[in-house]
């Protein structure tokens, strides 16, 4: 009964802020919509058994996406009254990209749903007393180990072609020297002046 309570109150919340995110008038309102989205979502997925795709929702989607978003949308000087103003003109084309997604939503469904076996039949059951996140850990390092590791270097060699890209030499920047500023005394940097009345401060 608590378990049904709860799913209702997470979907009829996940339903609600997800169209408040869409209809929400200031982008910065939209954001936070849309992280309560991904808390609520993070719910459903404990109701499931799914833990370890309710931490991914909140730490990365919520601590690291969403919260780029935020930044990006507080940052940049968009002007979002002229990107509404052509709404109604996209507007037949976004239906029809939205009605070709529900029927190919649909044929999934029912492809999957053939042969008189639903999604409950067919999907992998694991050990009950196996928690969800150890199960997947096991799968992640014994079978699909090398896979694992290289998605794992594909990243690192992103990170450092990121490093290497941001970091390349430009003319006309000051680059910092951290020897030069810890060598620098006070008495080097302030000057102590005492002018007289109405003569000013000469820079």
């Amino acid at each position: 009964m608590i378990q049904t309570l709860a799913f209702y109150l997470f979907a009829t919340l996940v339903i609600a802020s997800g169209a408040l995110t869409i209809l929400a008038r200031n982008p910065v309102h939209s954001v936070l919509w849309l992280i309560l989205a991904f808390f609520n979502g993070a719910g459903l997925m404990l109701l499931v058994g799914a833990e370890f795709i309710a931490m991914l929702l909140v730490i990365v989607y919520v601590g690291a996406v969403a919260v780029l978003f935020l930044f990006v949308v507080m940052m940049l000087d968009i002007d979002f009254a002229e990107l509404r103003a052509g709404f109604a003109r996209y507007l037949p084309f976004g239906l029809l990209v939205a009605l070709v997604l529900l029927a190919e939503i649909i044929f999934a469904v029912g492809a999957w749903q053939a042969g008189g076996v639903g999604l409950a039949g067919r999907a992998a059951a694991g050990p009950a007393e196996v928690p969800n996140i150890e199960a997947l850990g096991t799968l992640l390092y014994t079978r699909y180990l090398y896979v694992f590791e290289g998605s794992g270097l594909v990243l690192l060699v992103a990170m450092i072609g990121a490093i290497v890209l941001t970091h390349r030499a430009r003319g006309g920047v000051r680059g910092q020297n951290i020897d030069r500023q810890n060598r620098r005394r006070p008495e080097d940097a302030t000057r102590n002046l005492n002018p007289g009345v109405g003569q000013g401060m000469d820079l």
